[in-house]
């Protein structure tokens, strides 16, 4: 058996004031942070890369793990990879860019 449900009286939305301007950045802002924010993640790929070999340089000594060693090269790996298929994906959007007819 269906009951009837009442519902109370529904207050009107309230209006959302923004209160901060939006950020009115240029092209060539946008497009120097993004070229800064490339630039960063290859420098942590490369670093990624030469903890690695440190690591290994200490394994052979005998001061390190091999699992330490194992992950942090496991992780330098992800991370080339990673950086591989962005800097794919960006050629392929430049092309597809220069593919464009005005």
């Amino acid at each position: 058996m269906i009951q009837s449900m009442q519902l109370g009286p529904i207050a009107p939305a309230k209006t959302i004031v923004q209160t901060k301007p939006i950020d009115q950045s240029t092209p060539a802002e946008l497009t120097q942070s993004f070229g800064q924010y490339l630039q960063t993640a290859l420098e942590s790929v490369s670093n990624q890369e030469k903890k690695v070999h440190e690591l290994n340089d200490q394994y052979l000594v005998g001061k390190v793990d091999v699992t330490q060693v194992l992950l942090a090269s496991e992780q330098a790996h992800l991370s080339l990879q990673l950086t591989s298929q962005v800097r794919n994906k960006v050629v392929e959007a430049y092309q597809e860019m220069m593919r464009m007819q005005i």
